[in-house]
């Protein structure tokens, strides 16, 4: 299926409220969105109501949860006038979305969502025999589909919850997309522009004639939005698109260690939070593990084994990298020796994130203003697709 240019151009992306973010989210998540908000139209949003899918029994660090997070994501770069930044739940068009796609939405598709089960194991102690956490895959699908977004940036192991969202719109336009009258109001659209690369599609399977087709219903302005959209359905022998199929936009991230050489996580208590300061993370750096073969420092090493290489992966030039392959195989130097160069960058790294930081902290209305517009420009888009939705669902009000 071929989307259009404006949707293609939208990106919707969210993270739960887990309070101040660490540099695994900086490098796996926040450079990404930087620079997706120069390129997209970008909506990104604190997903509160996902956090109540795992901790309904714990929210209490919710509320100022939001808040350090969404001061870590301005402090890291992302510009609230090239994107809008908003709170899930000051959207509720996303909850009676995701009710009305519950509707048609069988149940075995949300049992095979990988992550269900996944999760179910790795959160043993949590009582997950909920709805709410079997249904967030389906609340996941609301929130990009109601901003009809064309681009989702997901890691690999999130494809599957995107191939989600593309089989519910897939399964809502065939079943409303239909109108009584769809094939005379598409006929009497296309009469404004012409057939016959519709012909040349559906006749001659001429793809690049549907390419063209859909380029010049961007360009038109004497047919309306419903019309433009009937014909996009039209065009390809459906029915009207009412809710387009979105893309995994597929994102290279660092693989952030922690300081233990696992993943950098809360879970693990390997973190090196996005803030902190400076004295803070020098200590954490210098009493990080290291290659165990080490004991002493004429023992050589491998630095392959050694936790702190990961840091050199992200964050050291070649010509350090290979001063530190050099010296620590060699014993030319000791792990205070490797750990320095990382040090160093991590800490400039931070300092001017520290220093965005501040101009929020000292100003939390100037936070709270960002949020109500982003989540008024969210809700503006949000209540055009639900409105559309109702009205094929016949729960539009017709007095």
């Amino acid at each position: 299926m071929i989307i259009t240019a404006s949707q293609k151009n939208r990106v919707l992306s969210g993270m739960r409220p887990t309070g101040r973010l660490h540099l695994g989210h900086y490098h796996g998540v926040l450079k990404n969105w930087v620079k997706l908000q120069h390129e997209y139209e970008c909506f990104f949003f604190v997903a509160d109501w996902h956090a109540l899918t795992t901790d309904y029994d714990n929210t209490a660090a919710i509320g100022d949860s939001i808040w350090e997070m969404v001061i870590d994501w301005l402090a890291a770069g992302v510009n609230p006038g090239a994107a809008s930044l908003f709170i899930q739940s000051r959207v509720p068009e996303h909850a009676e979305l995701h009710l009305l796609l519950s509707m048609i939405t069988p149940l075995g598709w949300l049992e095979r969502v990988p992550t269900y089960k996944d999760q179910q194991e790795k959160l043993k102690e949590k009582d997950l025999d909920t709805y709410g956490f079997l249904g967030y895959p389906l609340l996941q699908s609301a929130d990009i589909l109601i901003y009809k977004a064309g681009q989702v940036p997901v890691g690999e192991d999130q494809v599957a919850h995107v191939e989600l969202t593309r089989e519910v719109a897939r399964r809502f336009n065939h079943q409303y997309g239909r109108e009584v009258d769809f094939v005379e109001r598409a006929e009497a659209a296309i009469k404004k522009i012409g057939k016959g690369l519709r012909r040349d599609y559906q006749e001659q399977g001429d793809h690049e004639a549907l390419e063209k087709a859909h380029a010049l219903l961007e360009t038109q302005q004497n047919i309306t939005l419903g019309d433009r959209e009937r014909l996009f359905g039209y065009l390809e022998g459906g029915g009207k698109i009412i809710l387009p199929e979105p893309q995994a936009l597929l994102t290279s991230t660092a693989k952030m260690p922690g300081l233990d050489g696992q993943k950098m996580s809360k879970s693990y208590g390997n973190t090196i939070g996005l803030r902190e300061a400076p004295d803070v993370v020098e200590k954490k750096m210098r009493t990080m593990q290291t290659d165990p073969a080490r004991v002493r420092r004429t023992d050589p090493g491998n630095p392959e084994i050694c936790p702190v290489w990961g840091f050199h992966q992200i964050y050291s030039s070649d010509d350090t990298r290979q001063w530190v392959v050099e010296g620590c195989r060699s014993a030319g130097i000791g792990c205070i020796d490797c750990k320095q160069p990382v040090i160093d960058a991590v800490i400039a790294e931070q300092a001017p994130i520290h220093e965005r930081a501040m101009e929020y902290i000292e100003n939390p209305n100037l936070v709270r203003k960002i949020i109500a517009e982003g989540s008024e420009r969210a809700r503006e888009v949000a209540r055009e697709t639900l409105d559309e939705v109702r009205q094929v669902m016949g729960l539009a009000d017709n007095y």
